[in-house]
């Protein structure tokens, strides 16, 4: 079994995957332009995921993901998208998730992760909860950004 990817190929291995469910194919300047990076630096990265054994990898071709190399790929996606969805219950804009998701993904243990599936799903389930939630933060903002109300902190 290979060593645990780094956060960079967790990512490669993502965006391979991502491509090649769009297209059917990913190559290294698909790589490039869709991560804006240097097709050098995808190719560097793409002979160590070969290396590694996630992917394999022929100059000038395509590349295929391996089992372990898709596994992992798909974890990350399965990740992304239920951080998505979580935020999304909260009315956090697509722009900012993505930034906050790239920045979380790979660090949230998997006790974490499966926190936020559920209390996600409860606030599915709950939508009245999940409206006084909204309240609450409305409110507690509001009071955050009143100059006329004190801060609670400072007093």
């Amino acid at each position: 079994m290979p060593p645990k990817p780094s956060q960079t190929a967790e990512d490669y291995l993502e965006r391979i995957h991502e491509l090649i469910e769009e297209k059917g194919y990913a190559r290294v300047v698909d790589i490039a332009s869709s991560l804006d990076v240097k097709q050098a630096s995808v190719t560097n990265m793409v002979q160590k995921l070969d290396e590694l054994g996630y992917l394999n990898y022929q100059k000038y071709r395509g590349l295929v993901l391996t089992e372990e190399g898709r596994t992992i790929a798909l974890a990350i996606q399965k990740r992304h998208e239920m951080l998505s969805r979580f935020f999304s219950l909260f009315g956090i804009d697509a722009a900012t998730q993505q930034s906050d998701i790239e920045g979380i993904e790979h660090h949230l243990s998997s006790k974490t992760m499966d926190m936020l599936t559920s209390l996600t799903d409860f606030f599915e389930q709950h939508p009245d909860t999940l409206k006084a939630f909204h309240h609450h933060f409305a409110q507690r903002r509001e009071s955050i950004d009143d100059p006329g109300i004190e801060n609670k902190q400072t007093s």
